[in-house]
C-alpha cells in the first residue's frame, strides 16, 4: 500500500492540521489566571477532553462555537473559578485564533497538486471558515458536524463522508482519512473500514492531551510525527 495510491485524501482539522492544544490552552488563560490552583497543560487537556467529549454526546446538534462555550462554563463550575457569559462565549468563538501547526499549509498544497481533499472535522462552517484562512488551500470539500448532525466519534460522520465521495464518483478504496485524534478518528475509521494515516503529533507527550484516550485495538495504516514526513514519504513514492 502506498500514499500514492489514493485518490481523495480526507482530514480532521483540529490537532492535525490546526494546533487546536496551543489554541486552548491560550484562550483558557483568563480562566487560568483566576483559579488558585495552579494547573499542568496535560491536567487543564484532560479536563478540557472530558467535558467536550461529554458535551458532544448530550448535545450532538449543538453549534461547535456554542458548545465550546458550555465546555468552559463546566471548567470554571468544576474548577470553582468565576466566569461570566461573555467569558464562556469568548471561548466559544476563540477557534479563528488557534494557530495552524508550521508544516499544514505548505504541506496541504503540495498535496493539492496530486489529490482530492476534504476536511471532515466537528467544528461548525463559521470557525472552520477562519481556520481554513491559515492553511492557504481550497478544499474540494468540507463537512462539519454542524452539516452532519453529530460528533465524531459518531460512526454516521463517516458512513456520512464515505456515501457523498461516492455519490462524487469515488470508490471508498479511493479515500485514505488522515487525522491525529485515535479516539475521534481513527477507530472510527476502523469501524468502516476506511483506510488511516496517523499523524503523531503527541508522540513525545505523555497521556492523549485534548483527546480521551483510545480503545484498545485501535490501527492505522501509515504513521508520521508531521504531515511534512507525510509529504516527504509522498515525494518517496513518486521519485521511486
Amino acid at each position: 500500500m502506498h500514499l500514492t495510491d489514493f485518490k481523495v485524501l480526507t482530514f480532521d482539522c483540529y490537532g492535525t492540521l490546526i494546533d487546536w492544544e496551543t489554541g486552548i490552552l491560550e484562550a483558557l488563560r483568563p480562566l487560568l489566571r483566576k483559579d488558585p490552583v495552579e494547573r499542568s497543560r496535560d491536567d487543564v487537556l484532560a479536563s478540557f477532553a472530558r467535558h467536550e467529549t461529554a458535551q458532544e454526546a448530550e448535545t450532538p446538534d449543538m453549534i461547535y462555537s456554542e458548545l465550546l462555550g458550555q465546555v468552559h462554563r463546566r471548567l470554571a463550575e468544576e474548577w470553582g473559578v468565576p466566569a461570566s457569559a461573555a467569558d464562556h462565549r469568548a471561548f466559544g468563538g476563540s477557534v479563528g485564533d488557534w494557530p495552524a501547526f508550521s508544516d499544514a499549509a505548505a504541506s496541504l498544497s503540495y498535496l493539492k497538486k496530486f489529490h482530492k481533499l476534504v476536511i471532515l472535522s466537528n467544528v461548525d462552517r463559521k470557525s472552520f471558515a477562519e481556520s481554513r484562512k491559515r492553511l492557504g488551500v481550497a478544499f474540494d470539500a468540507v463537512y462539519t458536524a454542524e452539516g452532519i448532525g453529530s460528533y465524531k466519534p459518531d460512526l454516521g460522520n463517516f458512513r456520512y463522508l464515505i456515501g457523498v465521495v461516492k455519490r462524487s464518483g469515488y470508490a471508498e478504496r479511493d479515500i485514505l482519512h488522515i487525522a491525529q485524534s485515535l479516539f475521534h478518528d481513527h477507530s472510527p475509521a476502523n469501524a468502516v473500514g476506511l483506510r488511516s494515516a496517523w499523524i503523531d503529533r503527541r508522540r513525545d507527550a505523555a497521556g492523549s492531551g485534548a483527546t480521551p484516550p483510545p480503545p484498545e485495538g485501535v490501527r492505522y495504516d501509515f504513521r508520521f510525527p508531521g504531515m511534512a514526513e507525510l509529504v516527504e514519504a509522498h515525494r518517496d513514492e513518486r521519485r521511486s
